[in-house]
């Protein structure tokens, strides 16, 4: 089967006639112009082949007898037919990226499946964004690797680190920090991280997060380290002594070297605020950014996001 998109964009094209938004501006400076979406499949035009309504598209035969699902717009999320392993999927990836982790977790997509996004436009940033998540949603890395997501407060790390692994089908999210009915601002906090990612992920809560590591294997997302610094300095009564806390960062250290599991840990970039008044807020810092240092010595993938917007480090 021969898959040709001719065009990938959304109806009204990238960058959309008249549109003000700063991704149409950025793709007009740089002279892209991507077409509305338009797929040929074997010489055929996708809209000519036969085709069977499903919610939210369609599950297409083409003619070399390969079956195909397609979302039939912007925003759709196509629903596969029982028992299929689809040999192509043209998906809204731009809005529904997680719908292709759904997908690969019903079985409707397999390795083996040939994944192409469509219906592109101005809901991402630039082509270059673009690709770069399309590499962590349809070329994902098997095995043993460690991404470290580092930024301040509200820069968008949590989020980052939940978009790299939504179209994989089975994700363990560590919440290193427990909700407490007394604080009702951090309870909504964590109801808000909750409520983002997708239903299907299985949730641990736990401080012990040497031991999560040492266990997981396939995917796992830990939000976040500076969390879990906060609970081990209090469970060894380190605000006073650091160096109390050495044991559990060592062991955290050795845990994260020897993790057979694909990770990506959120944390808090705490070297460019201002300097803690008190002595406990300066151990935390001095705890914290120690810790990350020695993390991101022993990580693949690290990364620093301000105001939503990602740097790799080399």
């Amino acid at each position: 089967m021969k898959i040709e998109v001719v065009g990938r964009a959304g109806p009204e094209g990238w960058p959309a006639d008249g549109c003000r938004c700063a991704s149409c501006g950025r793709a007009r400076a740089a002279g892209v112009r991507w077409e509305p979406t338009r797929v040929m499949i074997d010489g055929v035009a996708l809209a000519e082949c036969p085709r069977l309504d499903v919610a939210g598209g369609w599950d297409v035969r083409v003619p070399s007898g390969h079956r195909v699902l397609v979302a039939g717009g912007v925003g759709q999320r196509p629903e596969p037919a029982a028992g299929v392993v689809y040999d192509a999927a043209l998906l809204d990836l731009v809005g529904s990226p997680e719908h292709l982790g759904w997908l690969r977790r019903a079985g409707a997509v397999s390795e083996a499946t040939d994944v192409r996004a469509v219906y592109v436009d101005h809901r991402v940033a630039s082509p270059a964004e673009f690709e770069r998540r399309m590499g962590f949603w349809t070329r994902p890395v098997e095995g043993t690797h460690r991404a470290l997501v580092l930024g301040g407060s509200r820069s968008g790390k949590s989020a980052e680190a939940e978009l790299r692994l939504l179209a994989r089908p089975d994700v363990t999210y560590v919440a290193t920090g427990v909700g407490d009915p007394a604080d009702a601002e951090w309870t909504a906090r964590i109801e808000a991280h909750r409520e983002r990612r997708p239903s299907w992920w299985r949730t641990v809560e736990t401080t012990d997060l040497a031991r999560a590591l040492a266990s997981a294997d396939g995917a796992v997302l830990v939000d976040g380290i500076g969390s879990w610094v906060a609970a081990a300095m209090d469970e060894t009564d380190a605000w006073d002594d650091p160096s109390r806390v050495r044991r559990k960062l060592d062991e955290l250290v050795e845990a994260w070297r020897s993790t057979a599991a694909y990770v990506v840990a959120v944390s808090d970039e705490v070297g460019m605020s201002l300097v803690p008044t008190t002595p406990v807020g300066r151990a935390f810092r001095d705890v914290l950014g120690t810790l990350n240092q020695r993390l991101a010595a022993e990580s693949e993938e690290v990364a620093l996001v301000v105001a939503g917007r990602v740097l790799d480090l080399p």
